[in-house]
């Protein structure tokens, strides 16, 4: 697997939209374009893209506004969040955070194995970013209905 620097931003939109219903993304009543964020894709040996990252960095803190793995149990999103942790800690950053919603359960798993810990969580506020970004669905694929975000960090230093 190699990790690289995202410089086609095209690709970038066209899977963000294939797996999140649109090119936005809307997290703490805050609007993403792909185009905001710096990021990475992890590709395989035949150049296929396998998973992403995207992330911005302000007021010495990074924040993953996106993490994709398209093959789940591969080590494709350890390598990209450690990616990430080499990124902030050369930035200067004092932590790494994250929202994800009450619904991913794979994903708040995944972060707490790597460190994270929930630091708060914002009950209803999906219904105000459904205002934004209509595409969110009420139920997800689980049975589990999105309504809040919790937000991960990890310290970093």
């Amino acid at each position: 697997m190699q990790i690289q620097v995202i410089e086609d931003y095209e690709i970038f939109k066209k899977l963000i939209k294939l797996n999140w219903g649109s090119e936005i993304i809307v997290v703490h009543n805050t609007v993403y374009k792909p185009e905001d964020l710096k990021g990475f894709f992890a590709y395989d040996e035949d150049g296929n893209v396998i998973g992403m990252i995207g992330h911005i960095i302000k007021n010495n803190e990074c924040e993953i506004v996106i993490l994709e793995s398209f093959k789940q149990n591969a080590g494709i999103g350890t390598a990209l969040i450690n990616k990430i942790e080499e990124i902030a800690k050369k930035e200067g950053c004092d932590r790494i955070w994250l929202i994800t919603t009450n619904d991913n359960l794979n994903a708040l798993g995944f972060y707490q194995k790597k460190g994270f810990k929930i630091k708060a969580v914002y009950p209803g506020v999906i219904d105000e970013a459904r205002k934004i970004k209509p595409e969110i669905p009420l139920i997800a694929d689980n049975g589990i209905p999105i309504r809040d975000e919790i937000e991960l960090e990890k310290s970093i230093g």
